[in-house]
């Protein structure tokens, strides 16, 4: 007898379908509302941040003979900032760079909300990161001692100053490549376990290979130059975080758009871009600063069963 409870994992064509969606109820939230969402964000990553630089630079005698095991020690703790963003659905820049595009490509929202939800996010981003680094972090001297502060003035070092402007930009793409694989993972597992793993995998990957994720390093630079680094806040921007956010733009758009090729190539949103500038959401999400008509409920069921008329034909 078939089981009737639901898969464990939504089909690609369901989660193509759910980012567009998802896309739509960013651009309805209030610029308030997404702008503090996006200020705890740039702290939950920077916790994971924080983890990472403490058990990386405290592990100077497993360093010396095996710096390959404790870059994978930082990578295995940092994806719980990113797991903290994901179950708590703050606004992360970074996968945002994904959702968007996904959404305007298909006609769901206008191309102009794009910069203007990019923008918002990425100055609330960077306050959360930089309000962390400096509040939580310097002041509170959890890590002024040695190595911490030694290791946090390296690493600052190794990321925005010793590496080439393309190299930055190249890590920035295989940054958030693995980035944005998480996020598509964890919205296509139904249970929070899975959707751990789903994060966890990826982001350990990219934080151990040494990848560049332009908000990890609106902490980890600051926090460096807070202690001393040989590094002027110019040379940061022009360096690491132009480089960074340019390359994980391309890293993004890397995955976002072959979903759509592959998964939703006949997707229409039915008048989603109509319904976007008009007030209303179809996502089925509540909550400060989303408008909900009383006649979405209709809308999202026949859009709910288009999801799976698509995959049926995909898969026939």
């Amino acid at each position: 007898m078939a089981s009737l409870d639901p898969p464990s994992t939504l089909k690609p064509t369901q989660v193509a379908v759910a980012m567009i969606e998802h896309g739509v109820a960013k651009h309805r939230t209030r610029a308030d509302v997404v702008f503090f969402k996006s200020v705890a964000a740039g702290v939950m990553l920077s916790f994971g941040g924080l983890l990472s630089e403490i058990v990386s630079g405290g592990s100077g005698g497993i360093s010396a003979s095996n710096p390959g095991l404790v870059k994978f020690f930082g990578g295995a703790v940092f994806p719980v900032g990113l797991i903290m963003i994901v179950l708590q659905g703050q606004e992360l820049l970074t996968s945002n760079m994904m959702i968007y595009p996904m959404a305007c490509l298909k006609g769901a929202v206008p191309w102009w909300g794009l910069p203007y939800n990019w923008i918002i996010v990425t100055f609330g981003n960077l306050c959360g990161s930089l309000f962390f680094a400096s509040v939580l972090t310097k002041y509170t001297g959890i890590i002024s001692t040695a190595p911490y502060n030694e290791y946090a003035v390296t690493f600052a070092m190794h990321k925005a100053a010793e590496p080439e402007w393309h190299e930055i930009f190249l890590r920035g793409i295989g940054c958030n490549w693995l980035v944005c694989v998480a996020v598509w993972q964890a919205a296509g597992a139904r249970d929070t376990i899975s959707k751990i793993v789903a994060i966890w995998v990826p982001i350990m990957i990219f934080v151990t290979c040494g990848y560049d994720h332009v908000v990890a390093n609106m902490f980890s630079v600051p926090l460096g130059i807070l202690f001393g680094a040989d590094l002027t806040v110019a040379e940061y921007i022009r360096k690491s975080l132009i480089a960074s956010y340019l390359g994980n733009i391309v890293g993004a758009l890397l995955v976002g758009l072959p979903a759509l090729y592959f998964y939703a190539p006949d997707y229409k949103p039915a008048g989603a871009l109509r319904e976007a500038e008009e007030g209303e959401i179809f996502n089925g999400e509540s909550g400060p600063g989303v408008a909900r008509s009383s006649s979405e409920r209709s809308v999202q069921d026949k859009r709910g069963a288009t999801v799976y008329e698509m995959e049926d034909k995909r898969t026939q």
